[in-house]
């Protein structure tokens, strides 16, 4: 498995990594599922504080307890949630931010974190008091290195400019251009990666894409019609071969543009798990494919989340 450098920070991630959201709390297929992922060579795991209110993070921590060496751990805070009420608020607060690390690592145990990301944010926070807070975790060494999660171009500049962050977590994939239109450049020339959240967009760009976008995209995607996102899939399915199967060229997509440090991909299932780790055996992507690709597709812009 390949790595690639997180920013500037000594943090060296696998190429694809594994989504910890869809693990459910079946503790017993979650440990396999994470165990076989490492197995395969991936090292990043990403959680966070939300997820199933506190029970994916216990989870995780569990499953590698024995092997916390071996993995590079993401979570992620700014989410101030109520586990009996199963409701939250936002609150990117330092108070909130340094309370949540706590709990975190109670819940993973662990003495350390080494991705901590805020889960969302507007251009509306308190962003210096929220980069105070994580600058505090680091210098008390709770924190290796902390990024965002945001599809927010104006927020990911604000926090590009006046925080040492070395990580942006964004949805991108063959459907979602976006971040190629706007932010992936200017993230690459400030030495910042990103992390691929959703390659394979709910399962669109997976094997079985045309069948997925019958049962959940009536509606559309984004910029496309329910009938364009059908006869997209149908199209790539033309890609699909025992070189390169659609999960994988979904992987390898995202992961073209030197900006782009991991896929992060979920799995609710061995089988899923399995599917997507095909991209380890996979026939290189040429510059000829990612052009066909690219022609198929939209060059979609930020236009709500700014």
């Amino acid at each position: 498995m390949n790595k690639r450098q997180l920013g500037s920070s000594d943090l060296h991630i696998s190429e694809i990594s594994l989504g910890c959201m869809n693990l459910g709390t079946d503790e017993h297929k979650a440990k396999n599922m994470i165990e076989r992922a490492l197995e395969a060579g991936i090292n990043y795991l990403d959680t966070a504080d939300l997820y199933d209110f506190g029970e994916n993070e216990k989870i995780v921590g569990k499953a590698i307890k024995h092997r916390r060496e071996d993995v590079i751990l993401g979570s992620k805070v700014g989410n101030h949630f109520d586990k009996e009420k199963k409701d939250w608020f936002w609150d990117p607060s330092k108070d909130h931010i340094k309370e949540g690390v706590k709990e975190s690592l109670r819940r993973l145990n662990t003495d350390y974190i080494d991705l901590y990301q805020l889960h969302g944010g507007t251009i509306e926070d308190n962003i210096g008091e929220t980069i105070e807070a994580f600058e505090d975790l680091k210098q008390e060494g709770l924190i290796r290195e902390y990024g965002i999660s945001s599809i927010r171009p104006n927020v990911i500049r604000e926090y590009a400019e006046r925080s040492s962050m070395v990580s942006v977590m964004m949805q991108y994939n063959i459907f979602d251009r976006r971040p190629e239109e706007e932010i992936l450049d200017y993230l690459y020339q400030n030495n910042i990666s990103v992390l691929a959240r959703g390659p394979l967009a709910k399962g669109m760009l997976s094997d079985n894409g045309a069948k997925v976008v019958e049962s959940k995209a009536n509606d559309g995607f984004l910029d496309y019609n329910y009938e364009e996102m059908l006869a997209l899939a149908e199209k790539l399915e033309d890609y699909s071969s025992e070189e390169r199967t659609l999960n994988a060229l979904a992987l390898q997509y995202v992961l073209h543009h030197p900006a782009i440090a991991t896929a992060v991909f979920g799995a609710s299932s061995l089988k899923q798990l399995e599917d997507n780790l095909r991209f380890l055996e996979a026939k290189p992507l040429t510059e000829q494919i990612f052009g066909e690709i690219q022609a198929l597709t939209k060059p979609i812009t930020y236009q709500k989340h700014r």
